[in-house]
This record gives structure tokens, sequence and C-alpha cells, in this order.
């Protein structure tokens, strides 16, 4: 399972700490491991027999016993119907294993959906559903008839009553009132008899899918848990923990599906077993991408929190990691540039890399700065929001009075927004509309992803600007405000199909997301003036 470099590296020097699969750039050793894999990936069958399929694979760069450096590669999940395949690690577990639980287990519950099959589609069963169905559609039409001739025999009554005529024999008149209503009950008896005799025939039979159901569900549950208790991982210190377990440690009941079946556990398992070093790890994505996620062919992407979070961060105990970088908290942070300005409001030109609220680290945001400055100012200040990578104009209220008024323009869309941005790739010259609903994915946050059941409507207006090589300086006009709806709906090959450059989640990392607030039109609180507020991008 060791790939041993094809070309001299004698001038790439090693890392001084272990990949933070969570945040990293790759390591020329990594680079030119996934090159070679990547030439291997293209002599394979599958991407000839399946250009559809796409998958996210991992390299590993080791060093022997005998200090030779290598690499380790693998892919997520399944790949072409099997977990086991020449050049990969094999899994942590085999599913596939034919005399192993799951496959046992698989089979019971293949049994059971079976049954639950043939049950539902029992010809008994689908008859008394029918005869149901036309009982109660004739049991309808006969109370509805006799109901017709009780108000018909109630009106000709009243009109005898109405007459005043002595010959009248008012008690005859109650009595058949009383005889016609205890007919009609009868009749509705009758009925309720005839469709309950086929009511309980059916019931019978959903009482058995149900158990079945029931059944199956506890089953799978048993199963889920049993299969993630099989899956033993290592750390560098030679600990042994199984998934369900390290889950649990991290206040989740049970781990996602797929948990365990990444490459990054994968490679770090084999490493580990077999002696080897690690000294850098990437993942990159080959082939088409998803419909829900946007991923694109050779791009180098993070490990999601979601499935390998509480994985990784055990396997990697025992390593020296390397510390994402944070903030610069020996530079001064100053107030962002102030486009305008009066007693209830103030918009400002938010730099990119700078959060509007308070985040989870101690970096200073916009609304920590406004409320140093303003500190006689009430209310939540921050009208709206843009992403930290995001630069450009931003809104802040003074009072809750003016800030509750602009919110209700920001919710009723009356505001219009104008966005520049930098795409990777050329958008034919013109203009139109992506509609693509977003929702969170669970899984990898903060990423979000395109879900036609789930997903919230969103909508952008797009108009081509100009063409500079293989970049697209586009304006954005979003009619909906979804987080990351721009870059989702920029990098999604049902939307442009090309990422904003410099989009680390969707796209590839640069220096900056070229992404850029530049106009904003509203009505002022106050005086109930039109206010126009525009600040070029300077990219």
């Amino acid at each position: 399972m060791i790939h041993f470099f094809q070309h001299e590296l004698s001038d790439t020097h090693l890392p001084v700490q272990f990949t933070n699969p969570f945040h990293y750039t790759p390591h020329p050793l990594c680079i030119e491991a996934v090159k070679e894999l990547q030439n291997y990936l293209q002599t394979m069958e599958i991407w000839k027999q399946k250009p559809e399929e796409g998958k996210m694979f991992g390299v590993l760069v080791i060093r022997t016993p005998q200090k030779q450096l290598g690499f380790l590669a693998a892919f997520s999940g399944i790949l072409d119907g099997s977990y086991i395949h020449p050049y990969f690690v094999p899994p942590v577990y085999n599913l596939q294993q034919p005399d192993g639980f799951f496959r046992q287990e698989e089979q019971l519950i293949s049994a059971l959906n079976q049954e639950i099959r043939q049950l539902e589609s029992e010809p008994a069963f689908l008859k008394a559903q029918q005869d149901l169905a036309a009982k109660r559609l004739q049991a309808e039409k006969s109370l509805n008839h006799a109901r017709i001739e009780l108000k018909a025999a109630k009106a000709a009554r009243d009109l005898q009553r109405n007459t005043n005529l002595p010959d009248i024999d008012t008690s005859a008149l109650i009595r058949e009132s009383q005889h016609q209503k205890a007919e009609y009950k009868r009749l509705e008896k009758y009925w309720k008899e005839q469709t309950d005799t086929l009511q309980n025939n059916i019931n019978g039979f959903k009482a058995r899918i149900e158990y079945l159901k029931t059944k199956r569900k506890q089953h799978s549950a048993q199963l889920q848990q049993s299969l993630f208790k099989q899956f033993r991982l290592l750390n560098a210190r030679g600990e042994m923990k199984n998934v369900f377990d390290l889950f649990r440690e991290e206040g989740q009941s049970n781990p996602p599906a797929g948990a365990g079946e990444c490459a990054a556990p994968k490679l770090l398992q084999y490493a580990y077993k077999n002696g080897l070093q690690p000294i850098a790890m990437a993942e990159f994505w080959w082939g088409c991408s998803p419909k829900t996620e946007i991923r694109r062919q050779g791009n180098y992407y993070p490990a999601c929190q979601g499935k390998c979070g509480p994985i990784l961060r055990f396997m990697l105990q025992g390593l020296s990691v390397d510390t994402p970088p944070g903030p610069d908290n020996n530079s001064p942070i100053l107030f962002p540039e102030i486009i305008y300005e009066d007693a209830w409001l103030l918009v400002v030109n938010k730099p990119e890399g700078m959060l509007t609220v308070p985040g989870k680290t101690t970096q200073p945001s916009v609304f920590d700065l406004v409320r140093r400055r303003y500190p006689e100012a009430t209310g939540p200040l921050i009208v709206h929001r843009l992403d930290m990578a995001t630069s450009g104009l931003l809104v802040i209220a003074k009072n809750k009075t003016v800030h509750e008024h602009l919110q209700r323009q920001f919710l009723r869309q009356t505001v219009r927004k104008r966005y520049t941005a930098l795409l990777e790739g050329i958008v034919p010259t013109g203009e139109g509309y992506i509609r693509l609903p977003l929702c969170p994915d669970i899984h990898d946050r903060p990423r979000q992803m395109v879900n036609e059941e789930f997903g919230k409507p969103a909508v952008t207006h797009y108009r081509v600007l100009e063409h500079s090589g293989q970049h697209t300086r586009i304006a954005f006009y979003p009619q909906t405000g979804r987080t990351h709806q721009l870059r989702v709906h920029a990098a999604h090959p049902l939307g442009l199909n090309c990422p904003i450059a410099g989009d680390p989640l969707y796209g590839q990392q640069a220096k900056r997301l070229y992404l850029h607030a530049e106009y904003l039109e509203f009505i002022h609180p106050i005086s109930g003036q039109k206010i126009h507020l525009e600040k070029k991008a300077d990219f």
C-alpha cells in the first residue's frame, strides 16, 4: 500500500508539524503525491464508465521505519461498489465481509423489507382497501339521500304547522319525525357495520406491517450502533476507541451515517497499524460534483467537522499538529471607513476578514467597535450582516426605533443591494436569475447546500460586467438574503458554475474572497428620503 515517489524530492523540506485537517494549505509533498494519485485515477475504468460519479480522495505522506518517504492513498466511503481496491489502503472496518455480522444483520433487514413489500402488495389487502373505498362511497351516497329526504319531510311538516288548520295532528307529526330520525340512525349503524368489517380486515394487515417496520427500525438502530463499535480507531499514542464512544464523549448520542469511512481516518489507521510515521495529509475531490454539495475536480478540501471532527481529534493525539492561523492581536484594529453618518444611523465599509458581530474568537467585530465609539447608542445596532470574508457597505442603527424601521425594509426586500464579484471562469455575457434553494450542510458547517426538499428559496439576479483572461467580473443583485447565497449560486453547477475567486469553501483559497457589497439604497427612517450609497471594490 506504500507508494514511493517517482521523482527526486531532495529539495523538498519536511513540515515541522503535521497537517491540521480542518485548516491547511497542501504541503509540496502532498501536492506531488496527489499528482501521482490523479495519474493513477485517470487509468481507472470507473471514470470512463460512470463519468457522473465523484469521490473524495486523500493522501498521507509517511516515513517508513527505514526513513524512506512515500505516501498512502484512500477514498471516502465506497468506490464502484467495493471498499477494497488495489493502490488504496483498506477500510477501518469492511462492511462487505461475507461472514461479518453486518452482512448477517443486513440479510435480516432485507428479509423484513421483502416481507413488508409483500404484505403491502398482497392482493387481499389491496382488494380490501378498494372494497372499503367503494363501500364508503356507497354509504355516503345512501346517507346523503336519506338526509335530503329528512330535510324535505321536515319542511313539509313545518308547512303544515304554519297553516294553523284545526285538524292538524301535531302528535302525529312528532311521531313521524321521531320515526324518520330513528330510521336514519339505523341506516347509519348499518353502513358503519359494513365499513367496520372491511376496516378491521385492513387493520389486521396494517398491524402486521407496522410490527415489521418497528422490528426493522429496532434492528437498524442496533446494527448501526454495533457497526460504529466495530470501527476501532487508533491514535499516535497507540490508544484505541470506537466511533460510537468518540461521538458520545462529545455529547452526541449517535454518530452520523458514514462516520469512520472517510479517507483521513483510513489513512491514519493504516499508518498507525503498520508503524509508519505520518508527515502530511491532504484531501481532494475527483469526478463530477454531487447535486447538493459543491465540489470541483482537483480542488483540495478540509475534513468535515460533522463526520470527522470527533474522530480526527482523537486520532491526531500524540502528533504535533499545525495550529490554524488566528487574528494578529498585535495589529491595531482600525474603525471601518464611514461612508455616511447622521444622528440616527451610519453606514461603514466593512473590510474583508472582519466579523460583523462577535464570534467564537476574541477578534473584534464591527459591533464591538461601534459599541466602543458610540456608547450612547441603543438597540441591537447591526441591521444586517456580511460574511467575515465579504467586504462592503454595512448599515448600523443608533437607536432601537431606527433599527426596527431599517430591518423591516430588509425583511420586506425593499432595500436595493448590489455586490461586485470576481469569478473563476467565464460566464457568457448577459444577465439572468439563479433560483437554487439553500439549507445548512449539517455535517460540514458552515457550508450551505442546494436542497429542493429542505432548502429555503434563494434568488439572485446577476449581470456580467466584463471578462479578463479566465475571470469574469459580475454584479449580483440578491433578491433574498440566505447564508452564502452568492457564493453557492456562483459556484454550483446548476448556477454559474464559476466560484468566486478566493472562496475557500466553494472554490480555491486566495489572499481574500473577491466579493464586495458596493451599493445600497434604502429609505431613511426619519426623513423619509431615499438614500443612495456606493463604495467601489478595490479589486
